[in-house]
Formats: C-alpha cells, sequence, structure tokens
C-alpha cells in the first residue's frame, strides 16, 4: 500500500513549488524534477532490537512481518537495514558475530538472515543494507578500534556480505560504515576495493552513516572517496542538511532516525521527519531506528520502534501509529514533540489550502484520498482511513487542513489497509518457567526469551558428555569486543519480568576456565542495555577455585572447573538465600536494593561456560 500511495506525494514534492497567495500553492513540473526518493525503512538492530520477534508462535509472527513488510498492508517497507552483528552491546543487547574468532566463520547464527528472507518472501523488491556497529576482539587486535588493521576489518565486512548470498541467496545491495569517534577515508577506499576484487560491484557503499561532516567535504576533494561513495548517510540530521553534502551530488539519507516512543506523539513526530527531511533536507531516503521494539521494554530507549512485540510468550503484539504514519504523508500540521532528535522549533494552525496543479498533472481529474487525525487527548485517534476521492477542476483542488492531521493523495487506485485479527491480550511474562535446551536442531542459536546484554549465549551440543548435559546454553565470547558501548566486564544474559521482586532461580553450571572461571546466576537484575554496566541486582557468583561471593560475602562453596553443579537462588523480601547442589550454602543474605528487576544468568569475565536446566519461580 504505502510505497504505492507515496507515488504522488513524492512526485508533487520533486517539483518546484511557489506560493500564490498565504495559502494557495503551485506544482509545477515543467521546469523539471527533484531527487529520486529512494524509500523508507527499518533498522533491526544496533542493537538486539528485534530479539524477542523470533520467539512469537504462528500465526502471530507472520503477521506482524506483513505489517512491516507486505506490501499493499502496513507500512510496506521500502528498506530492511540489518546489524552485522558484533558480538557486542549495542544499545539493547547484543548480537552474534558470523566470526567469533579469526578462524571461525558460521552463517547461521543470530536472526538477522531469517528476518531479511522474511522480508524478501514479502517484497522481493526490498532493499537490504547491512552496517556492523561494533566487532569481535580479534579484528581489534586487543585495541578497541576496528581500522588499525583495516584489511582485516574489510575481510570480515566481504564475508559477512558472501555468507548472505551463498548460504541464504540473499543479495546485500548497501554496506555502512559508522564509528561515531572519527571518520576513516582510507578505509572506505579499501572496502571499495575488497568488494570489487571480490565481485561485488553492485554492493554500493554508505558513509559515514553518522554526520555529514566530514564526509562531504572529503568526497567533494577527493575524486577516489567520491568514487567509492555512494549516498551520504546521516543518523539524526534533524530534518535539515549542509551545503557540502548537497554540493556532493550525491544521495542523501537519514541512515537512522526517529528513535521516539511510538505511541501517537511518536507516530506525529514520525510524519514530521517524513515529509521534513525530503522537502528541507532533501534527503531522499529515511530510515526509522527502530524497525519494531521487540525487546524488553526496561531496556534502553523502550518501544521506540514502529510497531510492539514485546510479548512472544502470550501472542500479544500492537500495531502503533507509526506504522500507518510510514504510509507517505502528503500534507502535516502536528502540534507534537520529538524525544530524539530535537526537530526545528514550528508553530501551525489550522488552514484552507488550494493546490494548482502544472504541467504533466495538469490532465489529472481526480486524487484518491487518505486520512489520519491523531487525537492525544482521548486516545481516539483515526488511522489511515480512506476518504472520497477528490475531484479536480483544471488541475486545481483544496483541502481544509486542521491540526494534528496527516493527508496522503495519490493517482494510485488500488491502495488498501490491510488487518490481521487481533492478536492475544497482553499478558506478564510466566511466573513458573522452564527451560531445558534440549533442542536437536534449533531454528536459532539464542534460546527462547533470553536477552544477551553482553557475551553471547548460544545453542550447544556437548558431545564429550555421554550423560544429561549433552544439549546445553554456552557463553561462546573470549575477549572483549571492540565497540562503542559500555559493555559489562562480565557476560550476562537476562529474562523475565522487571517487575519481580520475589523468585527462585535454579540452574545447572559448567565452568570450563580452569582455576580462574566464574559464573553467576541472579535476580533483581535492575538494568541492561546501555547501563548494563552499572546494573545491580542478586548476584550469587560460583568459581573453579572453590569459592563464591554474594555481594560482598565471600566464603568456600567447593566448586570446580570441569564438573557440573547446580546453583539456586532466592529472594524473598529483604533476604536472599543460595544453594549449591541441593544443600544451602548461604542464607539470610540482607538485600536491601534493588527491588525488582529480571533474573540472569553470566560469566566472571569474558569466557567459555555452559548452563542447563534452567528454572524460575516467581511470585
Amino acid at each position: 500500500m504505502f510505497h504505492q500511495i507515496g507515488v504522488f506525494f513524492m512526485s508533487c514534492l520533486s517539483l518546484y513549488l511557489t506560493f500564490c497567495e498565504a495559502e494557495d500553492y503551485v506544482l509545477d513540473d515543467r521546469s523539471g524534477l527533484g531527487r529520486r526518493f529512494d524509500g523508507i525503512g527499518g533498522l533491526s538492530g544496533g542493537g538486539a532490537t528485534s530479539r524477542l520477534l523470533v520467539n512469537y508462535a504462528e500465526p502471530y509472527r507472520s503477521q506482524i512481518l506483513d505489517y512491516l513488510f507486505k506490501p499493499n498492508f502496513g507500512a510496506s517497507l521500502h528498506i530492511l537495514k540489518v546489524e552485522i552483528g558484533g558480538d557486542a552491546q549495542t544499545t539493547d543487547g547484543t548480537e552474534p558475530s558470523h566470526m567469533h574468532y579469526e578462524n571461525d566463520e558460521n552463517y547461521f547464527r543470530g536472526y538477522e538472515w531469517w528476518l531479511m528472507k522474511e522480508a524478501k518472501k514479502r517484497n522481493p523488491n526490498i532493499t537490504l543494507i547491512g552496517l556492523p556497529w561494533a566487532f569481535p576482539g580479534w579484528v581489534g587486535h586487543g585495541t578497541n578500534w576496528p581500522y588499525d588493521f583495516p584489511d582485516i576489518t574489510a575481510y570480515y565486512v566481504v564475508s559477512w556480505i558472501i555468507g548472505a548470498k551463498q548460504y541464504h541467496d540473499l543479495d546485500i545491495n548497501y554496506i555502512g560504515i559508522w564509528n561515531e569517534r572519527k571518520f576513516d577515508s582510507k578505509y572506505i577506499k579499501l572496502l571499495r576495493y575488497t568488494l570489487d576484487k571480490s565481485g561485488l560491484q553492485q554492493v554500493k557503499i554508505v558513509a559515514s552513516d553518522n554526520l555529514w561532516e566530514p564526509i562531504s567535504t572529503s568526497v567533494i576533494f577527493d575524486e577516489e572517496l567520491s568514487s567509492a561513495v555512494e549516498v551520504i548517510g546521516a543518523h539524526y540530521p534533524g530534518t535539515t542538511t549542509v551545503t557540502q553534502a548537497l554540493l556532493t551530488g550525491k544521495p542523501l539519507w537519514a541512515s537512522e532516525d526517529y528513535s521516539t516512543f511510538n505511541d501517537d506523539v511518536g507516530g506525529g513526530c514520525w510524519a514530521r521527519i517524513l515529509n521534513q527531511n525530503y522537502v528541507n533536507g532533501r534527503m531522499t531516503g529515511t530510515i526509522s531506528w527502530n524497525l519494531i521494539a521487540s525487546y524488553y521494554e526496561n531496556l534502553s530507549f523502550g518501544r521506540d520502534g514502529l510497531m510492539t512485540a514485546e510479548e512472544p510468550w502470550s501472542g500479544n503484539y500492537v500495531v502503533e501509529s507509526p506504522i500507518w504514519i510510514t504510509g507517505t504523508s502528503l500534507f502535516y500540521y502536528f502540534l507534537c514533540c520529538c524525544i530524539r532528535p530535537p526537530l526545528p522549533a514550528f508553530n501551525v494552525s489550522a488552514q484552507s489550502a488550494t493546490f494548482h496543479l502544472k504541467g504533466s498533472f495538469n490532465a489529472l481529474t481526480s486524487l484518491q484520498v487518505w486520512h489520519s487525525k491523531l487525537d492525544f487527548k482521548r486516545q481516539n485517534s483515526i488511522l489511515f482511513k480512506q476518504l472520497s476521492p477528490m475531484k479536480l477542476s483544471d488541475g486545481t483542488f483544496s483541502l481544509d487542513l486542521d491540526v494534528d492531521e496527516v493527508y496522503t493523495l495519490t493517482t494510485i487506485t488500488t491502495g488498501q489497509k490491510g488487518a490481521h485479527p487481533a492478536p492475544p491480550s497482553s499478558t506478564p511474562f510466566p511466573k513458573i518457567y522452564k527451560d531445558d535446551f534440549n533442542v536437536r536442531n534449533p531454528p536459532f542459536t539464542e534460546a527462547p526469551d533470553f536477552a544477551d546484554q553482553t557475551g553471547v549465549f548460544e545453542y550447544f551440543i556437548n558431545l564429550t558428555d555421554p550423560g544429561p548435559h549433552v544439549f546445553t546454553l554456552r557463553q561462546v565470547v573470549t575477549q572483549r569486543p571492540v565497540t562503542w558501548s559500555a559493555d559489562a566486564d562480565q557476560t550476562i544474559s537476562i529474562i523475565g519480568d522487571h517487575n519481580w521482586q520475589n523468585l527462585t532461580v535454579t540452574c545447572d553450571i559448567f565452568i570450563e576456565t580452569a582455576k580462574t572461571g566464574g559464573v553467576f546466576i541472579a535476580a533483581r537484575v535492575d538494568q541492561g542495555g546501555e547501563a548494563v554496566r552499572h546494573a545491580k541486582g542478586v548476584f550469587f557468583w560460583v568459581y573453579a577455585d572453590g569459592t563464591y561471593k554474594v555481594t560482598n560475602d565471600i566464603g568456600l562453596s567447593g566448586t570446580q572447573a570441569g564438573v557440573w553443579h547446580t546453583l539456586s537462588l532466592t529472594v524473598k523480601g529483604q533476604y536472599a538465600t543460595g544453594m549449591l547442589n541441593g544443600y544451602p550454602l548461604w542464607k539470610s543474605a540482607v538485600v536491601l536494593q534493588p527491588k525488582n528487576g529480571w533474573a540472569a544468568i553470566g560469566t566472571n569475565t569474558f569466557e567459555l561456560a555452559q548452563y542447563d536446566n534452567f528454572a524460575i519461580e516467581a511470585e
């Protein structure tokens, strides 16, 4: 629907628009057309923003995907941008790399491959973009910078593109280059060379996928760099561009934008961004961060997606107003504010506007009309309702425009608003939860509902154990990754309900690192995402040297590496108790803060460890 409905909108605004009187507008294509419209997109990643989506049961998962990607149905996105996982925390979690280690390649980790295939299944013409936010530690050779060895970084990125085609038949159209610390033109040129040498001339580069400068000026004065870069991309440009970016003659994209809570105010914000990016900023593509709010809401930027799907256990999802606003809007009059980025100040009022179509559009006799009205006070919004066709007389028509409205006018007559049956009602995370990880051929490498915050926890087949622990969950990151965010010094994966206060967490654990290794289970973990380094909670640690620790209490546990142990942590009120292998190890530890939070598992450092028979009982 939306990618067709927007045809007239973008054609109109590509023309030279002049003002006749205060409320009369002339749209005339006889002087030429403007920039080609490249589309509207959504961003999965940066990081782990689609994590819970894969755990939805059918038919709900397919319904969600329809609202995002199916043409003539919902958002009908033109672009899907995904994170190239780097084993690092990149906002709301970590996404696994296709190369954990230098001699390791696996192109079935994570869920972005699956998501791209689902998008292509619904819209074969959708544009695919990959961007690494972070890199495995080996790429940086012990530093937190990926470009000291640019040939290695280029090889790493190109391997991902080749793997997408070889293993998933996915053609990546663009690759982004981003690092917020500084711009590296040498790496961009080397990446272009490596792509061409690998037979990937059709893969274009978006740079610097951060700010308009210094990339724009560099492209103007560096012919080789200009040849390497196809699109100038900026994050959160605030609907404006700079002169140097326009002078490059390159397509300009808001390659990451929006990042706003997805209620009706967020829908109004998104409408302003989509219109003003094209009209004011001359940007021909706008990509929303994020595609879908499919992560625990108490993580960073909760519900900052085009729609919400954060309850795979219930099947509930919410088609938020930004989905319908994504239908390219011709006119907008919003009294709303955006959380990020701050947009230019504005004043609006109701008006009656008359439009005069000249040139090739003068022969039109009618236009299809779609209308949205955001009702912030009574929560009774009208979203993408089809109205009677607009009749034109000698290329002229008028509209009475009120505040907080969106109109779309188009010559396309086949548009429709798609709908699926209402999903199940929202329910909290189940209070009784068990997972023995006994999945012989898992569809995804992540266990359901676990959200890795530092490190990567994957399904593992332990062929050396003939006993009950053949199928386990394993933490596999052994070196601090190269990242812009604040990974914790310990690996951690959270699960459950952030509101939990009284609960018991039980898990079999296997320390793989002799002498120095350690693992933990936890309750009431209060923070994750970018704040994971500062997370508080009740952590029950055991170590390979036979010691244990609970917050600030240290004692002997008898644990060792290479042996399975069962840990149990119970938190109730102000007290916590820990058990090892079914026997009390410590009890009545006083817990004053935090009052609530997730359950979690993790390791003492970036080290290998295994988990099995995980269980939660919450009150």
